[in-house]
């Protein structure tokens, strides 16, 4: 593989001028591309600026509104639901968690589940919006149906990400932030631009055998749940997509399970739609409706030293903190700059071209 390391400006300027050229207001272009580089910072290459090529062509099919009316539709002290007017999900998402912490600030927590949006780039980003507020941040979404359930051969949920971040004293944010299948989509997509196998346990084929295929999807097979198999808890999996799936689109009134909109544009949505668009969940917690946040802070960073200091089997390698090693590579991607493979650099250029604007 070949990278091309870029600045984050440089990034940052390339994929304003890409929402721009989308016809998206200037203040939303910014957002969208705050959340993507966020995404390639913390070293989550498959969510960052790699994408960008995907949210053109659903804009293309008229899929992705770039001027929406994000509003909310139903409403109590505590919760809300917003409809994102089929909007970018990374501009839709960062409203829903405003909404939720706003109501936090005044009566403790705030919880909001959104319908009608659309792939809203890495959970984490989201959650740590609340940690900023010393809340501690909850974010997720269901995605398109590509996971099995477990001893299933059809594909019903997707990869479902959630997160919790909480804010920490000394150290940084504790970032729990994970797919619920047994990887994300995008990794499947990074070894596919790379040519390169997937770990046993990743996918099965159509018949539900074990591949290492990064093309396997392609070709009818399906994502296994976190757990790979039942053996090795999928069935656990299974229960947490499900939960994401529930409170993002059965609870918002989003499409769900098998419904849920395709992220590529070349296939087509439902015919028989059960929702509208992609769901979100997101929460927010004041700490100090619990204890003081200073008091959390100082334990949790006593939690965090506690568990580094953990004996491992491998003297050479110490337990990793969620979170932690994402925190590393912002502080070295924000100096040394973001590599991309010449795949995905490849792929830019082209749209710059077909956008005409700039190319990197």
């Amino acid at each position: 593989m070949i990278f091309h390391t870029f600045t984050e400006q440089k990034l940052r300027q390339f994929t304003e001028s890409v929402f721009l050229k989308m016809g998206c207001p200037v203040t939303d272009a910014r957002l969208a591309a705050d959340v993507l580089l966020k995404s390639d910072l913390r070293g989550i290459d498959s969510h960052g600026v790699a994408r960008l090529s995907g949210y053109v062509r659903l804009w293309e099919k008229e899929r992705i509104n770039a001027i929406p009316e994000v509003r909310i539709v139903h409403e109590t002290a505590t919760t809300a639901t917003v409809d994102g007017d089929a909007g970018l999900g990374l501009v839709v998402a960062p409203f829903a968690m405003k909404v939720a912490i706003e109501k936090a600030k005044i009566y403790g927590s705030g919880w909001v589940a959104v319908k009608n949006s659309n792939h809203f780039g890495i959970a984490g980003y989201h959650a740590l919006m609340a940690v900023e507020q010393d809340m501690i941040g909850i974010s997720m979404t269901n995605a398109s149906p590509l996971v099995a359930p477990t001893y299933a051969n059809e594909r019903l949920l997707g990869t479902n990400p959630m997160c919790y971040a909480f804010p920490a004293g000394k150290y940084p944010p504790l970032v729990v932030d994970m797919a619920t299948a047994a990887a994300a989509n995008g990794k499947l997509e990074i070894a596919q631009r790379a040519n390169q196998p997937i770990p046993e346990g990743w996918v099965q084929d159509k018949d539900g055998n074990s591949s290492t295929s990064a093309h396997q999807l392609k070709d009818g097979g399906s994502l296994l749940p976190l757990g790979s198999d039942k053996d090795h808890g999928s069935h656990k999996g299974y229960g947490l997509s499900a939960t994401v799936d529930i409170l993002s689109a059965v609870l918002s009134g989003a499409n769900y399970g098998p419904w849920v909109p395709p992220f590529v544009a070349f296939l087509e949505p439902s015919a028989n739609p059960v929702g509208e668009g992609i769901g979100h969940f997101f929460g927010a917690m004041r700490i100090d409706g619990f204890r003081p946040a200073d008091d959390f802070k100082q334990h949790l960073d006593n939690w965090i030293e506690r568990f580094k200091s953990a004996k491992t089997v491998d003297p050479d390698k110490k337990v990793i903190i969620p979170g932690e090693p994402e925190y590393a590579f912002e502080q070295e991607r924000k100096i040394q700059g973001i590599p991309l493979i010449d795949v995905v650099v490849n792929d830019l250029n082209e749209l710059a071209v077909k956008l005409g604007i700039e190319g990197l």
